[in-house]
C-alpha cells in the first residue's frame, strides 16, 4: 500500500450480519425466581441444569406467562439485549434500545455496517395450535407497522420514534416464532429466529381489527422465505400508504402539531 493511502474496511451486510448472529441466539429464561423456597443453603449446582433443577424443586421457579403478548415482550427484551451485546463487540458500531411502545426495537448505527442508521423492529409469533397439532401458521399475524403515523407520514419525527422513518437506511425485522409448552416453566420451546425486510413478508391484510396495523403473512414457511403479498417495496408502501387508515382524535392532534413544526 502506498504512502498516503489508507484501507477502510468493507461495510458488513446488516442483514446477513444478523442472521448469523440469530442462528446463535438461544432463550435462556427459564421461569420467573421467587426469593421465598425451601431447601438449604448455600446451594451448590455442578452447572446451569442442576441450578434450575434445584431451583425449581425448592420451589423458586415460578413459570413465565402464557398469554401471548406478555410472553412476547420477554423474548423480545431477551433478543435486543442478545443482539445489543454482538454488537458492543463491534469498534465501529453501535445500537441504541427503543422505547417500550416506539418504533424501532433497536436503532443501529456506525461505519461497520455502511453508516447511517437502521432500525431493527424485534417480533414474536406463537404456532398455531390445532386440534390436529401444530400448524404451519402463526397463531395471528404478525404487526409490521402502525400504519397511520410514523408510516403513513416518514417524513415526520413522531413522538416515540428516534428520527423520522425516511431517515432509516435499512429497516429489518427479526422475527421470532415459537411452540407453547404449557409445563414447562420457560414456555417456549423450538424457537426459530427469522431475519427479513418487512416488505418481503407483508400481506394485505390488517393485523387487527381494532387497531391500524399493518399484518404479515401467516404461512411460517413463507415468512423463512420472504414471501409475501408484493413483488417490490414500492408496490408495498404503495398499497399501505393508500390505505383508509383511522386517525383518532390525539393521533390528529399530534399530526397538526408535526405539520406546524415543519413548515
Amino acid at each position: 500500500m502506498g504512502r498516503g493511502s489508507c484501507w477502510h474496511a468493507a461495510a458488513v451486510d446488516l442483514e446477513e450480519w444478523l442472521r448469523q448472529q440469530c442462528a446463535d441466539y438461544s432463550f435462556g429464561v427459564q421461569g420467573v425466581f421467587d426469593a421465598r423456597g425451601d431447601h438449604h443453603w448455600p446451594l451448590v449446582a455442578e452447572n446451569a441444569d442442576d441450578l434450575i433443577r434445584q431451583l425449581t424443586e425448592g420451589g423458586h421457579i415460578l413459570p413465565l406467562p402464557k398469554e401471548p403478548a406478555a410472553l412476547a415482550n420477554i423474548l423480545e427484551v431477551s433478543i435486543v439485549d442478545f443482539l445489543l451485546l454482538a454488537l458492543s463487540g463491534l469498534s465501529t458500531a453501535e445500537g441504541t434500545r427503543g422505547t417500550e411502545r416506539g418504533y424501532p426495537d433497536l436503532e443501529i448505527a456506525g461505519e461497520a455496517f455502511g453508516g447511517g442508521y437502521h432500525a431493527i423492529d424485534v417480533k414474536v409469533a406463537r404456532r398455531k395450535a390445532t386440534k390436529r397439532g401444530i400448524s404451519k401458521n402463526t397463531q395471528s399475524r404478525i404487526t409490521l407497522y402502525t400504519g397511520n403515523t410514523y408510516f403513513r407520514y416518514p417524513q415526520l419525527h413522531w413522538p416515540g420514534t428516534p428520527r423520522p422513518f425516511d431517515e432509516y437506511a435499512t429497516h429489518l425485522d427479526v422475527i421470532g416464532i415459537y411452540t407453547l409448552d404449557e409445563d414447562a416453566p420457560g414456555r417456549v420451546r423450538d424457537l426459530e429466529v427469522i431475519v427479513q425486510q418487512p416488505w418481503k413478508i407483508g400481506s394485505k391484510q390488517r393485523s387487527s381489527t381494532t387497531r391500524e396495523y399493518i399484518g404479515a403473512v401467516v404461512d411460517i414457511e413463507d415468512l423463512r422465505a420472504g414471501r409475501g403479498e408484493f413483488d417490490t417495496p414500492e408496490a408495498f408502501y404503495g398499497y399501505w400508504r393508500k390505505y383508509p387508515f383511522k386517525i383518532g382524535r390525539v393521533v390528529q392532534q399530534q399530526l397538526d402539531r408535526l405539520l406546524r413544526e415543519q413548515r
